[in-house]
């Protein structure tokens, strides 16, 4: 017995200092940059002179020039790799993801330098142009404004003159910098290119290196204002400024931009990843996918062969979490005496809008749409029936399918992600007078269930690839009568009715953008399939 506990206090002072020992290696091989985490540079945290962002007077800055990095200054997240993994994944493959994420144990010994230039290969060799243009206008963007420091923005916006300096590629910087942040100049690492294709490899210059870039730039002129890094070596790269300031790796609420300040509206974006790709992120969804594929085969199944009736019920116990409230079954479904059917008004988030709808309500539905695969046709489990954008030919289609049963409309004529409405067509205000609003939005973790540019036929598959993947659907009370064409009202007054109702219901703002406005910002086409001949 005395040897048993003899025993026993042995083996815990052992995994103790075990434990100990793993602990302080651990915390020493993070100290010199054995971050699996952080694979951007090695964080200094050297003492400096300089004082504070915080410190920094905005008052009369229009006439002077400001100088800074972008990544340790401008961004709250100092890591390259989700950048890269961002322009891997959407600009490249799949493929190209998965082996700049198997690169990350090699990351983590090599130099600063190197490191850059492994990922800089692994993302661009082979690339096309045209790809990584469509990558930096409309993906890039969005991740650059969620992870903006406010307090250097507010440095940023009071001067006249603002040239940046970065060590990463310049066509990953430049479009953001100088379309959201007014930025008059970058100077950034320059990549070699063979055709329309990148190789992968820099330019005969290197890397830029921001010490000698801003005395090359300046020359024997000294800029006024330079904001740099207190995690990284930046003391002698803001040195040759009249003013310079220094910004703390801490995150306080103080340093997070909320939307309404954005530089410009984040409206629309493209991509599927709809989380930020740090290296530990994109190791789950990489996890995930094994799991993520049958599991939306199996979604897709359910509501292609299960009855609407008991379709909630089994998509539910899938992991597709429904929020549905407002339904009365005694005011909202009050047949017009025109009309057979009644004509759901509807937001519109993804191409599996009014499936839920239908599933949500317990009744068969028809929708209209414009420029729907043929796979996702084929797989809908309600009745789909595409329209010509001729107004004539589409009203008639839409007050025969009226005539037949409930019809379910998106008058946005397209998906929008973020918390704004589209302007609403005005088409289907002349069609009904029975008229029921329902505001939808849906949630996702992983992926996006919405593309521009991409493979639509991919849409619903990876919406339903997320985890839990989330709708909320608020039927609203039917559209008073004297709010109707039949009241009186014009189709463009019902239109715009219906949208503020639904906008408020959301907590949505209301926009006058198109269909038409988006797809040409983000796939440079008006969104229309021509027909082949």
């Amino acid at each position: 017995m005395l040897f048993l506990s003899v025993l026993l206090s042995l083996t815990k002072w052992l995994c103790y200092h075990i434990v100990k020992s793993c602990y302080q290696t651990a915390k020493k091989m993070k100290s010199y940059s054995f971050n699996f985490f952080d694979l951007s540079s090695t964080p200094l945290h050297q003492p400096s002179s300089f004082p504070t962002i915080m410190n920094c007077d905005l008052k009369d800055r229009k006439s002077q020039t400001l100088v800074c990095d972008i990544h340790s200054i401008l961004l709250r997240n100092h890591s390259f790799f989700p950048y890269f993994m961002l322009v891997a994944f959407e600009g490249g493959s799949i493929l190209r993801a998965f082996l700049l994420l198997c690169s990350c144990p090699l990351l983590w010994f090599l130099s600063y330098e190197r490191k850059l230039k492994v990922m800089i290969f692994i993302t661009f060799c082979g690339l096309k142009i045209k790809d990584m243009e469509m990558v930096a206008r409309v993906v890039l963007p969005k991740f650059y404004m969620e992870n903006l420091n406010f307090k250097a923005y507010e440095v940023l916006v009071s001067v006249g003159f603002r040239v940046f300096f970065s060590c990463v590629p310049r066509v990953m910087v430049e479009g953001f910098v100088k379309e959201y942040l007014n930025g008059d100049d970058v100077v950034a690492t320059e990549l070699d290119s063979l055709g329309c294709y990148f190789t992968g490899l820099v330019c005969k210059d290197g890397l830029v290196v921001k010490d000698w870039a801003v005395m090359d730039y300046f020359e024997d002129r000294k800029p006024d204002l330079g904001i740099g890094s207190s995690c990284f070596n930046d003391n002698h790269f803001i040195s040759s400024c009249k003013e310079a300031y220094m910004v703390t790796n801490e995150i306080s609420p103080t340093s997070i931009m909320s939307r309404e300040k954005y530089p410009k509206p984040l409206i629309f974006h493209d991509g599927r990843l709809a989380f930020f790709p740090t290296p530990s992120s994109t190791l789950y969804m990489f996890m995930w996918l094994p799991f993520g594929i049958p599991l939306s085969f199996y979604r897709l199944l359910l509501g292609t062969i299960v009855y609407y009736k008991y379709g909630l019920a089994l998509v539910s116990f899938s992991g597709i979490l429904i929020n549905h409230k407002g339904y009365n079954s005694n005011s909202n479904t009050t047949k017009s005496v025109t009309n057979k059917g009644v004509l759901y008004v509807c937001t519109h988030r993804t191409l599996l809008d009014p499936v839920f709808l239908s599933m949500s309500l317990r009744k068969p539905l028809t929708t209209v749409t414009y420029s729907l695969s043929k796979v996702s046709e084929i797989m809908s489990p309600i009745k789909t029936m595409s329209l010509t954008r001729d107004r004539e030919k589409d009203r008639e289609t839409m007050q025969r399918l009226l005539s037949e049963g409930d019809l379910v409309v998106c008058p946005e004529g397209t998906t929008c992600r973020e918390p704004y409405l589209l302007r609403f067509s005005s088409l289907f205000a002349e069609l009904a007078d029975e008229i029921v609003p329902v505001a939808m939005h849906a949630n996702v973790s992983l992926f996006y269930g919405t593309t521009a540019s991409g493979f639509k036929c991919l849409d619903s598959f990876l919406f339903l690839m997320n985890p839990w993947p989330c709708y909320n659907i608020e039927v609203l009370e039917k559209v008073p009568r004297e709010f109707t064409c039949a009241g009186g009202k014009s189709p463009y007054e019902v239109a715009n009715y219906i949208q503020r109702k639904l906008g408020e219901s959301l907590g949505f703002e209301c926009t006058n953008i198109t269909r038409r406005d988006k797809y040409m910002m983000l796939a440079g086409n008006e969104g229309v399939v021509k027909e082949k001949k």
